[in-house]
């Protein structure tokens, strides 16, 4: 309680719905809430209109303690699909924005799977290419390099992928694509959240 309630001095409302913070980080109603779904390859916490402030506060909030709160469900629902995992990666970011902000979300949220999940956690990818951020709408939308990650080790067997936001699809197919050439076998996918449902439709 003496958490939330500094939180609430120094004017934090829940990331979840706006409101009192009664616990540190979320409050009580939105960590009941948590629940992820499952579609095919893939997991997610939930629609970015209704999870997305929970994503800017662990993106841009710097409110990294949301992590473990937001790993949990989705490495419940990862666990219900009895994927057969060897480790979990993250979809990586570019050096100069890691440095910027200090750590890398969706890393910060794959390495807490991992712990939960009892797997290890591996730097498999590396971004070696600039790539402005995916419209929401429209045919360019899947347009990026075929050359934006690199592996940076082999790897075997079926691996989870991590990022916070599914928006067009197109850079999580990028890193699909370079892990599978790092050697994975098969490639599950688990986000935060999904801003275009029609970006699912390849992992039914």
């Amino acid at each position: 309680m003496l958490w939330a309630w500094l939180e609430a001095l120094l004017g934090h409302a829940c990331p979840g719905c706006g409101g009192r913070l009664d616990r540190p980080l979320l409050c009580a109603a939105c960590r009941m809430g948590l629940r992820a779904k499952a579609w095919g390859e893939v997991v997610y916490l939930g629609p970015y209109g209704q999870v997305g402030g929970l994503v800017r506060a662990l993106k841009y909030g710097r409110r990294l303690g949301l992590a473990p709160l937001l790993a949990f469900p989705l490495a419940e629902a990862v666990r219900a699909q009895g994927w057969d995992l060897k480790g979990v990666t993250a979809v990586p970011t570019l050096l100069p924005r890691l440095l910027l902000r200090g750590y890398n979300p969706p890393e910060a949220l794959a390495q807490e799977v991992a712990r939960l999940l009892g797997l290890p956690y591996r730097r498999v990818l590396r971004r070696v290419r600039y790539a402005p951020s995916q419209p929401t709408r429209g045919r360019a939308r899947g347009r990026l390099p075929s050359g934006l990650f690199a592996p940076r080790l082999r790897v075997e067997g079926a691996w989870l992928l991590v990022d916070d936001v599914l928006t067009s699809g197109a850079t999580f197919l990028r890193a699909k694509e370079a892990l599978l050439r790092a050697g994975a076998a098969r490639v599950y996918g688990a986000f935060l959240a999904v801003r275009d449902p029609g970006a699912l439709g390849p992992y039914r």
